[in-house]
Order: structure tokens, then sequence, then C-alpha cells
């Protein structure tokens, strides 16, 4: 019996000590990113035989059957789905925030509402040279604004393509460390102690690429993981020990596309995907400005078309370029201004040109167009934001429950360390008296 108990308590020291270092392990990690908590789980040993225990095959001790990984495959998935929908909310808001941002502060709509002024001052005395410049003057100012808002949207458009193709870099080096991942694991017996260390950077790597694209995840029994990558449809991007490659392309108009080896695929969700959407916005809004500006320039060239200058001569474009990037004020003097038609003297005060602009400028209204497009990038910016509100809640929501369930808490792991102190202690206080019995025993043999 002495033997048997010195045995159980051995084992019993063994297993203490065991779990105060997994204990130690989970305070000295509590802060290490991508960290899960480790348990150790253990288990009687059943031995039988011995004389007189013929058909005894309990009272054996235990003995360390695992440490266990508190991960949950469950809400580990729902970190990478919220978390890869917040991403995609964050880019595309950051990207529709510059474009209101491009819109609102180069002072184009001022600049069109100066320039109706200054046409309607110009219309009480068509020969006042003073007015005149001003008339161009105001026109220079839209001009150029307008190639300020062009410009503040391709840059805009640089920024977006830029990050975009870093993530997509990052998402292959990713891609080849899974892949490097999953030949350790599969080459780690059930074991071994540094499969724990691979399963969390494993999960650290998934929930990385889950911020730049929409993930699908299949684990074998040997934690090893086969990962698709976007949707409409999903493709094969991590397959054992191999990685695909993620590429981007960049269309005319400045939009993004993306393939896995060169199949086409949607992102679907993460900083693509973000990206993607606020690029298409930028291309929508560039649209729109360009129209607008080939329509001014239009309405003014045609206008001067039809009439004559101060000296009596036809009058000449008034701007050169069709889009907003590309118009300038042609003119060189406010005499060269338009306002009476055609076939009028020199230094007529006939307003019937530029009444005619005037109101063909009213039924333009670009000041009305110009303000519609900022009131419709700025509604998206709110409606964004509600939805990334609600987004970073959920998304907060499923990495809190992840960390209660998978995180280490001190407080509990202060309490396990007393614990296991306890227990080893206890087994130590089993042993001394096993060999205190032991040794009776042999002082009665003598």
């Amino acid at each position: 019996m002495a033997s048997d108990l010195l045995t159980i308590a051995a084992s019993g020291t063994n297993v203490a000590r065991s779990a105060l270092n997994v204990t130690a392990q989970n305070i000295a990690n509590a802060s290490t990113e991508g960290y899960v908590r480790r348990d150790l789980r253990t288990a009687e040993v059943a031995a039988a035989g011995g004389m007189g225990r013929v058909n005894d095959i309990s009272l054996s001790g235990s003995t360390v059957a695992e440490v266990h990984r508190n991960a949950d495959s469950f809400l580990q998935s729902e970190v990478r789905r919220t978390g890869s929908d917040l991403a995609r909310a964050n880019a595309e808001l950051s990207g529709l925030k510059n474009i209101e941002s491009s819109l609102e502060q180069t002072g184009a709509f001022d600049s069109i509402v100066n320039l109706e002024a200054s046409l309607q001052q110009l219309s009480s005395d068509p020969t006042n040279s003073s007015q005149r410049s001003a008339v161009l003057a105001s026109a220079s100012t839209l001009a150029n604004t307008l190639n300020i808002t062009s410009s503040a949207l391709d840059a805009t458009a640089q920024g977006l393509q830029s990050d975009a193709g870093a993530h997509v870099d990052e998402a292959n080096g990713i891609g080849s460390d899974l892949a490097r991942l999953n030949l350790k694991l599969a080459n780690a017996g059930p074991n071994n102690s540094d499969r724990p260390s691979l399963l969390d950077q494993r999960d650290q790597l998934l929930e990385k690429l889950s911020g730049y694209s929409a993930i699908g995840t299949t684990f074998a029994s040997d934690g090893t993981v086969a990962v698709t990558l976007g949707t409409n449809p999903p493709r094969s991007f991590v397959q054992g020990g191999t990685s695909a490659t993620l590429g981007m392309a960049v269309a005319a108009n400045g939009t993004l596309s993306f393939a896995v080896d060169g199949q086409a695929t949607d992102p679907g969700s993460g900083n693509l995907a973000g990206a993607a959407s606020a690029l298409t916005e930028v291309d929508a809004t560039r649209t729109r400005l360009d129209q607008l500006a080939s329509n001014l320039a239009t309405t003014f060239n045609t206008a001067q078309a039809a009439g004559v200058d101060a000296s009596g001569a036809p009058g000449k474009p008034m701007f050169t370029g069709t889009t907003a990037g590309t118009i300038k004020l042609a003119l060189q003097s406010g005499q060269d201004f338009a306002t009476a038609p055609a076939g009028a003297p020199a230094g007529s005060r006939d307003t019937s040109n530029l009444d005619a602009l005037r109101q063909s400028l009213s039924s333009l209204d670009p000041a009305g167009t110009y303000n519609n497009l900022l009131f419709d990038v700025s509604s998206k910016v709110s409606g964004r934001q509600v939805t990334q509100s609600a987004l970073d809640t959920i998304a907060s929501s499923a990495q809190a429950a992840l960390q209660q369930q998978s995180g280490v808490n001190l407080d509990n792991e202060a309490t396990n360390l007393i614990r296991y102190q306890q227990a080893f202690q206890a087994s130590g206080r089993a042993m001394q008296v096993a060999s205190d019995i032991f040794n009776t025993l042999l002082g009665i043999g003598r």
C-alpha cells in the first residue's frame, strides 16, 4: 500500500506541477495578442495488477491528458465575419469623407454663385470694363476651383488604390504564412508542445486576412486549414502547403477588380471591398463633375459664338477643355466677353446675348447641380456612418464574447495558482506519509 500511495502522490505532484506551469504560461501571456488561454486536462491512471490486487484497476494516480486550447471556432468565425464587415465600412466611409471634402472645401460652389452674380451686375452696365474684368476673374476662379476639385478626387482615388495595393500584398504574405503553418501543423503530433502556439498563429493570421476580404475556412483534424477568398464566387487561396496569388487591376476609370490566380472574384467584405466601393463612388462623382464642367463650357462658348465683343468682333470661345480637370479660361480680356448680339456695333449696350446666356445658365442651374452632387455624397456619408457605428458595436460584442471565452482572466489564474499550489503541497505530504509508513514497516521487520 505504501508503494501505491507513493506512486499516486508522485503522479499528483507531476500533474500539479504541470498545472502550475500552464497557469504561469497564461499569466505571462495575458497581454499577448492572439494568445488563447490553456487548460490542463487530466485523466485517471487505470492500471491492474499487483499481489492481492488482481482485479483492482483503480487507485493508480493521475496523468496529464493534454494541454487544451480554450478556443471556440464559432466565436472565432463571428469575430472574423463581423470584423471583415467593419473593415469594409471603415474603408468605404473614409473614402466617402474624402470625396465630400474634395467637393466641399475647394470652393467650387461659391465660384459658381459668384460668376452668376458678376453676370447679373454686368447686365446693368455692359460697357463697364471693371465689371467685364470681374466676370473674367470669376470665370477663371471657377475653372481653377473645378481643376482643384478634380485633382482632389484624383488624390482620393490614388490613395484608395495605393492602400488597396498594399493590402493585396499583405494578404498574399498572410497566405504564404498560412501555407507554411499548415506544413508545420501537419508535421506536429497532437501532443507536440509547439502545437498550441501554431494554432494561435493560425487563428491570428485568419483574423488579419478577414480584414482584407471575406474568407471561408475548412479545418482538418490535424489543425491545418483550407482558405477561400472572396465571394461570387469564392476562390481557393490556401490549400495545404501552397497558397495562390491575389491580384488587383485598376481600370481606366480608376475602379478596382480582383482575381485569385487569374480567376475573378469579389472581395465581398474587408478593406478591399470598401476601397472598391469608394472608388466606384469617386468615378461616379467625377463623371457628374465633368458633365457639369462640360455643360458650363458649352453654354458659355455657344453664347460667345452667338454674339460680339466690345469691339464688335465675333465672340471667341470663353473656355477650353471639356472636363473639370481640363477646363481653362481662354479669354484674355474682359473686352472679349460677348454681351451684344451678332451684328451689333462696337460699344453696344444691347445685352440680349448676355441675357440669353443668363437664361441658359438658369436652365442649366450649375449651382443647384453642384449642390445636389454634394448633397448626395453627404447623404451617403451620413448613411454609412450609421452603418459603420452599428457594425462597430456588433464587432465589438463578438470580440468581447471571444475574449471572455478564450482570453486570460488574471483573477481566475491567481485562484488557480493557489489551488494547484495546495494540490502540489498535499501530494508532497502524501509522499511523506508513504515514506513514513514504509520506514515503519522496515523497522518492524528488523
